[in-house]
């Protein structure tokens, strides 16, 4: 079968042509513009021939502070980093951002989608400081949604009545350890994880592909 005749891949159908990409964030602070991003996870997902969800690889890269960006201490203390700490081997942010949006460009070509849609764990605090560090780089070619995402701290509100991500996945019966957590590439997976199971159970419910609606005669 050749390329022109081979059918789109089955995740191009499923979320109106977006490939879903899973992405944390670890900061010094909660202001994109003003607050250094230090690390960021990227889970990509992909779907089988029978709409089921999973997730593939996870890219990860960590990021040096942007010159005169602003480090909280008490943000630090919460996630554990230490910016200047060389074994980190950060790199630039327009670096570390082409490194991450390198593979899902790739993806959602492979995946015959139009572009990423974001996927994160109160979604809007991880695409704010994505967007933000994309416009200080000048990268043009963002991947992603510029305003769509998904939510799963939502979902799971939904689907398991908790918004914790912690107690989500537990109540989801997926292992979670609290002293792995804070990790950009953990806590990445583990929302990858959820979002994949929460998706894959509206399938099993019977919620995927919707019921058609007759068209209304006259």
């Amino acid at each position: 079968m050749t390329d022109e005749n081979k059918p789109p891949h089955p995740m191009s159908r499923r979320f109106r042509g977006f490939l879903p990409v899973v992405v944390d964030v670890e900061t010094a602070g909660f202001n994109p513009e003003r607050d250094a991003l230090l690390e960021v996870a990227a889970v990509i997902l992909t779907m089988d021939d029978d709409g089921w969800v999973r997730r593939t690889e996870t890219h990860v890269q960590q990021i040096d502070p942007f010159e005169g960006a602003n480090l909280e201490q008490s943000a630090l203390d919460f996630t554990g980093i230490d910016p200047w700490n060389p074994e980190r081997e950060a790199v630039p942010e327009r670096e570390g951002l082409s490194e991450i949006f390198n593979p899902i460009r790739k993806a959602v070509k492979n995946h015959d989608c139009k572009r990423a849609v974001l996927v994160g764990h109160n979604a809007t605090f991880d695409h704010n400081f994505i967007f933000a560090a994309a416009l200080r780089s000048d990268i043009r070619r963002n991947p992603f949604h510029p305003f769509s995402t998904f939510d799963t701290a939502t979902l799971a509100g939904l689907a398991y009545g908790h918004t914790v991500l912690a107690q989500a996945c537990k109540l989801a019966g997926i292992p979670f350890n609290n002293k792995e957590a804070h990790s950009a590439a953990y806590d990445a997976e583990k929302t990858a994880d959820l979002f994949c199971g929460i998706v894959n159970r509206w399938k099993e419910l019977g919620g995927f592909p919707p019921p058609l609606i007759p068209e209304e005669t006259e």
